[in-house]
C-alpha cells in the first residue's frame, strides 16, 4: 500500500508543531511535505524552504516528519504530505493555530457608586481564537452577566469578547473584589484573570466617645465624635441642647473641657457631615465631684506610721522572748548574802554568825590598833 497517512494538529501560538508523515509502500519513491500555499519544505531529507523554524525531525523510506516552532496564526491551513509514485498519491494535515486571549480588562469601577445605586461593569479580552468565555465573581460569589459580545479583530484571524454584569451596590460591597476570568482551550486549563475593588459610598455613622470615660469635676475632659463613612465626615457640629447658640463648627471632631465644672453637665450634640449626609450622634455628661487626691505630707505620715508600727512589733517580740528565757532560768539563780548560814544550828545563832563575822572583822581592825 503506498498510500502516504497524516493526521491533523492544533497547536496555540508561539508553540511547535511535529507534522508526521509515514507510507507502508514507498515503491522506492520519496516522501515530500508541503505548505498551505503549496511550496516545498522538504523533499525526503532536504530542505527546500529556507525557514529556520522548520526542521527535519525523521526521515526514511516510510516516514517524513518535520517540526514548525515559534508557530504563528499565518501558519494554520492544510499541508499536503506526497508520493512521487504513478500516480502521485497525498494526504492531508489540517493544522489549527489557537490564539491566546489576552488579559481581560475590566470597565466601569474607575469612579465610587452610591450605595443601593446599580453597578455597570464591562469585561474584555482581546486576541483569542476561537472567540473566548468570560464569567465574572464577586468575592465568592458568581454573578450572572447581561450578555457577551463578540465582535473579529483586525487581522481577521482573532476575536474581541465583551461581558457585561449589573447589580445594586450596599455598603457591605465596599472595598469588595470583582473578578473577571477568561476561559480558553489555548490556556490549557489554566486561568487568566483580573480582579478590581469596588468603591461604594455611603452615608455616615458617628459615636461619641468621652475622654477620661468617668469625668470629674475639675479634669479635662475631650469628647470625640467617631464619624465613620465612605468618604469620612469631614464636618462637625458640636451643640449643648437647651443652648441656642452652636458650640463648635469646624472639621476637628474633638470638644475639649479644659476644666469642667458641674454646670457643664448636660446633653452634647454632635452632627457629622459627608458628601452623603449627615449623622446625629448625643452624649449625657454627668460632671462628678472632684476626687479627693491625698497630699504629699499625708502620704509621708503614713509611711512614717508603718515603720514606726514594725519597730514596735520587733521590741514587742523581743520582749517575749526575753521573758520567756527568764522564766525557764529562774530555778537556778542563787544568793550567796548570808554563808555563815549553812553551819550554824538554828535561825538566831545564823544571824549572829552573820553579823558576828563582820563585827569580828571590825572587832580584828580595833585588835591591832
Amino acid at each position: 500500500e503506498s498510500q502516504p497517512t497524516t493526521s491533523d494538529e492544533t497547536v496555540v501560538a508561539g508553540g511547535t508543531v511535529v507534522l508526521k508523515c509515514q507510507v507502508e509502500d514507498p515503491d522506492d519513491s520519496s516522501l515530500q511535505w508541503s505548505n498551505p500555499a503549496q511550496q516545498t519544505l522538504y523533499f525526503g531529507e532536504k530542505r527546500a524552504l529556507r525557514d529556520n523554524r522548520i526542521q527535519l525531525e525523521r526521515s526514511t523510506p516510510n516516514e517524513l516528519t518535520i517540526s514548525i516552532s515559534d508557530v504563528v496564526l499565518s501558519d494554520e491551513g492544510e499541508y499536503t504530505c506526497s508520493i512521487f509514485t504513478m500516480p502521485v498519491r497525498t494526504a492531508k494535515a489540517l493544522v489549527t493555530v489557537l490564539g491566546i486571549p489576552q488579559k481581560p480588562q475590566i470597565f466601569g469601577h474607575e469612579q465610587p457608586i452610591d450605595e443601593e445605586k446599580i453597578a455597570r461593569l464591562t469585561c474584555r479580552s482581546s486576541g483569542s481564537k476561537p472567540a473566548a468565555q468570560l464569567r465574572w465573581k464577586k468575592g465568592n460569589k458568581e454573578l450572572k452577566d447581561e450578555g457577551t459580545e463578540v465582535v473579529e479583530d483586525p487581522n481577521g484571524k482573532t476575536f474581541t469578547v465583551s461581558s457585561r454584569v449589573e447589580f445594586r451596590v450596599t455598603k457591605e460591597d465596599n472595598e469588595a473584589e470583582v473578578t473577571c476570568t477568561v476561559d480558553h482551550e489555548s490556556l490549557q486549563n489554566s486561568e487568566r484573570s483580573t480582579t478590581q475593588k469596588l468603591q461604594v459610598h455611603y452615608k455616615p455613622t458617628a459615636k461619641i466617645e468621652p475622654h477620661p470615660q468617668y469625668p470629674r469635676e475639675g479634669e479635662k475632659l475631650q469628647l470625640q465624635c467617631d464619624g465613620q463613612g465612605n468618604p469620612i465626615p469631614q464636618e462637625f457640629l458640636w451643640e449643648k441642647e437647651g443652648s441656642d447658640v452652636p458650640l463648635q463648627l469646624s472639621s476637628d471632631s474633638v470638644l475639649i473641657f479644659p476644666f469642667l465644672n458641674k454646670s457643664d453637665s448636660g446633653t452634647y450634640v454632635c452632627t457629622a457631615t459627608s458628601s452623603m449626609g449627615s449623622v446625629v450622634a448625643k452624649y449625657n455628661l454627668d460632671v462628678s465631684d472632684a476626687s479627693p487626691v491625698p497630699s504629699t505630707s499625708s502620704t509621708y505620715h503614713a509611711v512614717i506610721g508603718g515603720v514606726v508600727a514594725v519597730i514596735v512589733f520587733l521590741l514587742l517580740s523581743l520582749l517575749i522572748v526575753l521573758g520567756h528565757y527568764l522564766i525557764r532560768h529562774k530555778g537556778t539563780y542563787l544568793t550567796h548574802e548570808a554563808k555563815g548560814s549553812d553551819d550554824a544550828p538554828d535561825a538566831d545563832t545564823a544571824i549572829i554568825n552573820a553579823e558576828g563575822g563582820q563585827a569580828s572583822s571590825d572587832d580584828k581592825k580595833e585588835y591591832f590598833i
